[in-house]
């Protein structure tokens, strides 16, 4: 169920198969090369891939802009080739964390048409927690990361 005040969602049709989304989601190596927009970079320290194991990665932007996002949190839910939910508000093991944006992330991926429908729907803690996440340019950002995903995946 999407609440429109506290959720934020973007879904597309992908020209790829759901098996190559999910080795490119799921293996770290790939992740890394399409998690961010470029030219930002990032860097997986954790990969647990089970509910309760911990996903941490790390963002640095170019050397000349700075910037930096470290985003600790845990798998709460893995459906192979079909289901991907992560939060921020626990750590490894369901250790509470206190995080700079308290958010759950449910990632699903279905068959549709000649690809994959892609879903991507990020729960926050209230309205304004959301209302924040936009204008921090949620839809540009997610957006530009799952067009970087579909085009690394066409590639396996």
């Amino acid at each position: 169920m999407n609440d429109g005040a506290l959720d934020l969602e973007i879904s597309r049709v992908l020209a790829v198969s759901r098996a190559r989304l999910w080795r490119a989601w799921t293996d770290p190596v790939l992740l890394a090369q399409w998690w961010c927009p470029k030219p930002w970079t990032t860097e997986v320290l954790a990969f647990d891939l089970r509910p309760g194991g911990g996903f941490h990665t790390s963002m640095r932007g170019p050397a000349e802009a700075g910037g930096e996002s470290d985003n600790p949190g845990c798998f709460l839910e893995v459906v192979p080739e079909r289901r991907i939910v992560f939060t921020s508000s626990l750590g490894p093991g369901w250790r509470p964390a206190r995080p700079w944006l308290a958010m759950t992330a449910i990632i699903d991926m279905v068959d549709e048409a000649d690809g994959t429908r892609y879903t991507a729907r990020v729960l926050h803690e209230s309205a304004a927690d959301a209302a924040r996440h936009d204008e921090m340019g949620f839809r540009d950002g997610w957006g530009t990361v799952i067009g970087q995903l579909e085009a690394l995946a066409k590639t396996l």
